[in-house]
């Protein structure tokens, strides 16, 4: 059995009952978690803009057309 807890204050809450007397073992799993940015997703993206050479001049409004292949919405 495999059961994911949540340290609080130095305590394990288990989310199931485990026996008293059964024994476990404990992995520390060490992420590092960095904050997102602050912002909205086009702030943290706004560097980006502008910086794709060779597509073409209708990409953003028929980018459906080109990623997946359906037809063209508007006319050319």
């Amino acid at each position: 059995m495999s059961i994911t807890a949540i340290v609080q204050n130095d305590t394990i809450k288990l989310p199931v009952h485990v026996p008293d007397g059964t024994t476990v073992e404990i992995i520390v799993k060490s992420e590092q978690r960095t904050a997102p940015a602050p912002g909205t997703f086009f702030d943290t993206i706004r560097d980006l803009v502008g910086t794709v050479d060779g597509l073409p001049e209708d990409f953003a409004a028929e980018h459906d057309h080109y990623i997946h292949g359906t037809p063209k919405r508007g006319a050319r």
